[in-house]
C-alpha cells in the first residue's frame, strides 16, 4: 500500500508559484513540462501545479472548529517542522496567514494545532501537528 497523494491544483503564474512552494515552503521541485506545468515533492507527496488563467472556486464549510475553506489541502508536520514553518510566515513580511494557528481538540487525544496560507494563485494549504498523530484514523 502506498502512504503518498498526488494532488494537482491550477496556478496563474508558473514560476511564482514554484517560487512560493520551492523557496519559502522548501520542497523540491521535480519533473515538468515548461509553460504549462510543474512537480513538487510536497513533504514526499507529489503535488503538480498546472498552469491556468482561472481562479480556484472556494468557499467557507462549518466544521468542528469553525468556518474552513474549502477546497484545501494540507500536510501534517512534526512539531519541529510546523513550528519553524509558523515562525517563518510570522517574520515573512510578504506570507500571512489565511487562518491564523489555533489549538483544535484541546486535552482530547486529537489534539492538533493547526493554521492556514494560501499560495500566490490563491490555493488555499492547511499546515497542521498532531499531539498523538496515531489517532488521526481511530474510531
Amino acid at each position: 500500500m502506498s502512504n503518498r497523494f498526488h494532488l494537482a491544483v491550477p496556478v496563474l503564474d508558473l514560476v511564482e508559484a514554484t517560487s512560493f512552494y520551492c523557496d519559502f515552503l522548501a520542497c523540491t521541485p521535480g519533473s515538468y513540462e515548461a509553460k504549462k506545468w510543474q512537480d513538487i515533492n510536497f513533504w514526499g507527496n507529489e503535488l503538480t501545479l498546472h498552469y491556468s488563467d482561472n481562479s480556484t472556486f472556494r468557499e467557507r464549510h462549518n466544521v468542528d472548529m469553525g468556518e474552513v475553506c474549502v477546497p484545501h489541502f494540507g500536510i501534517h508536520l512534526i512539531r519541529e517542522d510546523f513550528n519553524q514553518l509558523k515562525e517563518r510566515i510570522i517574520s515573512n513580511k510578504n506570507i500571512a496567514f489565511f487562518d491564523e494557528p489555533y489549538l483544535r481538540f484541546l486535552n482530547d487525544p486529537r489534539e492538533q494545532e493547526t493554521f492556514f496560507i494560501e499560495d500566490p494563485s490563491k490555493n488555499v494549504i492547511e499546515i497542521k501537528t498532531m499531539k498523538n498523530p496515531e489517532t488521526l484514523f481511530q474510531e
